[in-house]
């Protein structure tokens, strides 16, 4: 199933723009989050490894050890949900979702008490069972928790659709999930300056509709 195929009657609930641009929101909220509390990225662990070298580089390894915490907790997270996606099949969607509800909690209570580790850890593991679990848009791979390729998909999509290939449609959806990107990074850096005790409150709000979302018959939605 593609963007483009209309053929087909249904789609699943998890790969609906809806879900898609609401993972995009909390992507660009949890890397605002965790760049302006701890100075590292929960998503764009390229960013993360290039500052680990850079660092690295002058032999300043305090800094780009840094680094190093998100990248491992990353890792876990993309195994755990490769694992989750064998085992529960097409219920990983809302699997996932309940426990990055339940690790965005644990990260807020305790925030105070183990900061760094509570953090970096979490939030990466949660952006990684995100990404590896919600892979695709209406049959189409996307990022939910980085812009580079859905940027690339919106200016190809313009593109197609100029030279008579397709509608728009497609090149809409990927220039909404990187507005969308942006504007959670916007609300997630003002809530994280402005209300500290329950910045993560928002993002789990918007998780808790995804999974009420996932749960309503997951492959029975028009497309």
């Amino acid at each position: 199933m593609s963007l483009m195929n209309t053929a087909s009657p249904l789609l699943r609930r998890d790969e609906t723009a809806q879900i898609a641009l609401l993972l995009a929101f909390v992507g660009g909220y949890l890397d605002a989050y965790t760049w302006i509390i701890h100075g590292v990225m929960a998503n764009a662990q390229t960013a993360n490894l290039v500052l680990l070298w850079v660092h690295g580089s002058t032999g300043n390894w305090d800094d780009a050890l840094h680094f190093v915490p998100p990248i491992l907790a990353f890792a876990v997270g993309i195994l755990f949900a490769a694992w989750l996606r064998g085992v529960a099949g097409q219920r990983a969607s809302a699997i996932s979702t309940l426990v990055e509800i339940l690790s965005l909690v644990a990260v807020g209570v305790l925030h105070n008490r183990l900061p760094d580790l509570a953090g970096t850890l979490g939030i990466s593991f949660v952006a990684a069972m995100q990404t590896a679990v919600f892979t695709k848009v209406e049959g189409v791979a996307y990022s939910s928790v980085m812009i580079t390729g859905n940027m690339r998909q919106a200016i190809e999509g313009v593109y197609i659709a100029l030279s008579g290939g397709g509608p728009l449609r497609r090149s809409g959806i990927f220039a909404a999930l990187c507005v969308a990107f942006g504007v959670g990074a916007a609300v997630g850096a003002f809530a994280t300056k402005g209300i500290p005790d329950l910045t993560l409150g928002i993002p789990v709000a918007a998780l808790l509709i995804i999974l009420l979302r996932c749960e309503i018959d997951p492959s029975e939605v028009p497309a």
